[in-house]
């Protein structure tokens, strides 16, 4: 079994990628946040950044027991959408990507969100500095980036696939 992991900034197009994606293998689909939310994992709200905390730990053993079933299931492939999913062991991941677009665009994106000044700035300033890049190539060996700017384009799709089949 394949486990494509999608990861990146807050409203870099990880959710949009991960459906287009699991049509075009086509794979099973895990959102995170709904895992996050049926194994009331938010332990605390941090009111400054105005998000949960979530201990990555204990997020990993559930997302492990996920890709086991999936295993036991013979499902093919299976792509798994968070940014924390980069947080998952290699040993568990068969290709990372890591969504991206042009800052004035996620800018715009994350106001639509509401995100309050602070935070479209501490996303804004994650995506600059790459930090969730930086952190998967701690540890992911096989990592793609695909911009999203202008939307999900076939070439994107098949350049995950040929990712996925080397």
């Amino acid at each position: 079994m394949k486990v494509i992991i999608i990861t990146g900034t807050p409203c870099t197009g990880k959710s949009t990628l991960a459906k287009e994606l699991s049509k075009y293998l086509p794979a099973k689909l895990l959102d995170v946040n709904q895992v996050i939310n049926k194994h009331k994992m938010k332990e605390s709200y941090d009111k400054l950044r105005d998000t949960y905390i979530i201990d990555t730990k204990k997020l990993n053993k559930v997302l492990i027991g996920y890709i086991t079933q999936e295993k036991k299931a013979k499902t093919h492939y299976l792509i798994i959408e968070s940014h924390l999913s980069h947080y998952l062991p290699s040993k568990y991941v068969s290709l990372c990507i890591i969504t991206a677009c042009d800052l004035k665009i996620l800018q715009s994106r994350l106001k639509k969100r509401n995100y309050n000044q602070a935070k479209v700035r501490e996303n804004l300033d994650a995506e600059i500095f790459e930090i969730i890049h930086h952190e998967a190539k701690q540890s992911h060996r096989k990592i793609s980036r695909i911009d999203t700017t202008k939307g999900i384009t076939l070439n994107s799709l098949n350049k995950i696939k040929n990712h996925i089949t080397k």
